[in-house]
């Protein structure tokens, strides 16, 4: 514990949900929901305004539905959240370079560190200084919380949501716990606390007055010594600049079971050559490949297969992850595929395989020989932190840094979109119309997919910092309409959105 409140935990309020709606001026104001939008799809984000209505991370999308049936529901655009997010992050890491990502939305700040803070008056002055940043920044709004230590200051960050600040006096901690609920220290789920609640403890004072005897009683030497120290307020933990990831993996959960080998070969394949490219893109090779198969009746079988060294070579994954499949027996049909890389490395060993073919060939000699170690069960591919407070269930999106798992969540929709189902992706000329996604109309310019159904798919045509465009309708397969990368929010310098394209010829763009 610090004797002034110089942690600082930003977490920015709904965070996929405010990109949308700072992107869409026609949403601003309204209930938006972020996730996979099929029979299976989970919510990931809801807006404030979709939130008054019930709806909350982790809820089925179809219950969503039913609570508030004219919400805007979007599929997640992952590559703008991680541009916005490395914008807010470079803020961040001006104040201190103790910077401690959780995900996208939410890190740690160390702000002795970076000697921007010693006392209560210069934090107060460098969390409010932080919020106007990010708002000028990215038109976006964070909530901040301080306090002297970590776990504190996340407290302090939830209760000053949305767009607020709170900063947490050291020497009141325990004071300011008391009141709130038990669940509100980490740790503490629904298992735990209705454990406590049967016992007569619902708040951390209660929790505190019961002591650390009682507690180990209760819940265990471990878990009862740490909810001890919570309840007082008791937190040493260091920010950590680097969070080293431990695997990379992307996966799919379909809206209607596969059944057929031949497609759920090539989703496999599919699936390997996103995990390759994650895994290039964090500039990391792995040794160990996971396949992650969830059946018919929600069985789930984790195959696994270490190679004699690290690699990010895309066929070396394919063949590993083909290797385990044939292991795999998915008759009744599959409803989730994953595909994962662990045992990270900064480095690439050459490819095997690749050598012992080409040597092969070279004497004459016999079928190379495939990689140590047989396929066996092993750890499912980690999905990293959850993402704005998301559960993860049935492959819900869990979000952290880079995003894996999440994206591979939502995707099921666009893998088995169909013409004529409202809200779901439609299938043109190879190319996908989910709802919320960028477009380019040769006349119009850029836009965004309303919904598409029976041939159809409809836009509205404007950009961030735009007034509310005008919604037009094309047939699925029109020529001058083509999927597009996202425009950076206003008030960005370009440094992490995609820019925008030459314009459209015409004189009809909004």
């Amino acid at each position: 514990m610090r004797a002034a409140p110089t942690i600082l935990h930003l977490d920015m309020d709904a965070f996929y949900a405010s990109v949308e709606q700072a992107s869409k001026p026609s949403l601003r104001g309204k209930a938006v929901i972020v996730g996979g939008l099929g029979p299976r799809g989970v919510v990931a984000t809801a807006s404030y305004e979709a939130r008054r209505f019930g709806v909350h991370s982790a809820m089925p999308t179809a219950q969503a539905r039913r609570l508030c049936p004219n919400g805007a529901y979007l599929t997640p655009r992952f590559r703008l959240y991680q541009a916005v997010s490395e914008r807010v992050m470079g803020l961040l890491r001006a104040l201190s370079p103790l910077v401690e990502p959780l995900s996208l939305d939410e890190a740690f700040v160390d702000l002795e560190a970076g000697e921007v803070a010693f006392d209560s008056a210069g934090a107060r002055a460098a969390g409010e200084r932080l919020r106007a940043d990010i708002m000028a920044a990215t038109g976006l709004s964070g909530s901040v919380g301080l306090a002297g230590s970590k776990m504190l200051a996340k407290v302090a960050s939830e209760e000053a949501k949305p767009a607020g600040l709170l900063l947490i006096e050291p020497g009141t901690e325990r004071a300011h716990l008391a009141p709130m609920t038990v669940r509100t220290l980490p740790g503490v789920g629904p298992v735990t606390g209705e454990h406590l609640r049967r016992a007569g403890i619902t708040t951390v004072g209660e929790l505190a007055e019961a002591g650390e005897d009682e507690l180990i009683r209760m819940v265990g030497r471990s878990h009862g010594l740490g909810l001890y120290r919570m309840a007082l307020g008791l937190d040493d933990r260091p920010v950590v600049a680097e969070r080293d990831a431990k695997s990379v993996s992307v996966e799919d959960t379909f809206d209607v079971d596969l059944h057929d080998r031949v497609r759920i070969r090539g989703e496999v394949q599919r699936l390997s050559d996103r995990c390759v490219g994650r895994l290039r893109s964090s500039g990391h090779s792995g040794r160990t490949i996971v396949l992650k198969v969830r059946r018919y009746d929600f069985s789930t079988l984790t195959r696994s297969e270490t190679l004699r060294g690290p690699t990010d070579d895309p066929g070396v994954v394919r063949e590993a992850a083909a290797r385990l499949l044939e292991g795999v027996d998915t008759t009744g049909g599959v409803r989730l595929l994953g595909v994962g890389v662990t045992g990270l490395a900064d480095y690439t060993q050459e490819d095997l395989f690749a050598q012992a073919e080409a040597q092969a060939e070279v004497e004459g000699g016999s079928e190379p020989a495939g990689p140590a170690g047989d396929p066996a069960e092993g750890p499912e591919p980690s999905g990293g932190d959850a993402a704005d407070d998301a559960g993860t269930p049935d492959g819900a999106p869990a979000e952290p840094a880079g995003a894996e798992g999440a994206e591979g969540a939502v995707r099921g929709a666009e893998g088995a979109g169909a013409v004529g189902t409202p809200g779901e992706a439609v299938i043109a000329l190879g190319r996908f119309w989910p709802a919320g996604s960028d477009v380019r109309h040769a006349v119009y310019g850029p836009g965004w997919v309303q919904g598409s159904g029976v041939g159809r798919v409809t836009v509205r045509f404007e950009r961030p910092g735009s007034p509310p465009g005008r919604v037009r309708t094309f047939k699925v397969d029109d020529p001058e309409l083509e999927p597009s990368d996202p425009l950076p929010l206003v008030g960005e310098d370009g440094g992490g959105g995609a820019g925008e394209r030459a314009r459209p010829r015409g004189a009809g763009a909004p």
